[in-house]
């Protein structure tokens, strides 16, 4: 199937939902590549043996999936991004125009770039969500589904819990530092699977000293 891109009667409406459905092929797309990373696989990385068996020591069933649905995403960001340079020509936002300058310029780059911390995994609980995301006890929190340092204007992580309760049984992907290495989560917030809240971690604000 392909990309669908949203037509809104406005062209300022447009912009605004192209922006939305570039910031959910993103998040998926992290979410693919936390699968590559927890086979310890790239894009390239060979899924036989020398002997041409396929390995036994990967998920190959979820490593060509994911690679497959990489390819589509990245050709549905592009597509994206091209539609809001198009929607732009006919308005004037100077806050909308400078994000999506910054997104053209930095789709790539920004994977490169520091990203800051807006929250530390303070605790997690044995068997819970947080736990079997693999999560630890002093990862410093960059993205958490859509949401990254911006979204938080005070010491509040209520944008955070929000999200949270919005997505129960469903996998929101995460990029965490951990000793000054960037790692890629994919975490999915439920209930009743024994303990209190649906992630069983404890998250609190975090600022660089």
């Amino acid at each position: 199937m392909g990309l669908m891109l949203p037509n809104p009667e406005s062209p300022m409406e447009q912009a605004r939902a192209l922006m939305a459905q570039k910031d959910n092929i993103e998040a998926e797309l992290e979410s693919h590549f936390s699968i590559l990373k927890a086979n310890n696989v790239t894009m390239q990385t060979p899924l036989v043996d020398r002997e041409g068996f396929p390995r036994a020591d990967i998920d190959i069933f979820a490593v060509r999936g994911s690679r497959v649905r990489i390819i589509e995403l990245r050709n549905d960001l592009k597509a994206v991004m091209d539609a809001i340079g198009k929607a732009l020509e006919g308005i004037y936002d100077p806050a909308l125009a400078a994000q999506t300058t910054a997104a053209q310029s930095g789709a790539a780059a920004s994977q490169s770039e520091t990203p800051r911390p807006f929250a530390k995994v303070d605790g997690v609980a044995p068997g819970s969500p947080a736990a079997e995301a693999a999560l630890q006890r002093g990862d410093l929190v960059v993205k958490f589904g859509r949401l990254d340092s911006t979204a938080f204007k005070s010491s509040s992580l209520q944008p955070l819990a929000d999200l949270v309760a919005e997505n129960e049984n469903r996998a929101i992907a995460i990029r965490v530092i951990r000793a000054e290495e960037t790692v890629l989560l994919t975490l999915t917030p439920r209930k009743n699977w024994g303990g209190r809240g649906m992630l069983g971690c404890h998250i609190v604000p975090y600022t660089p000293s």
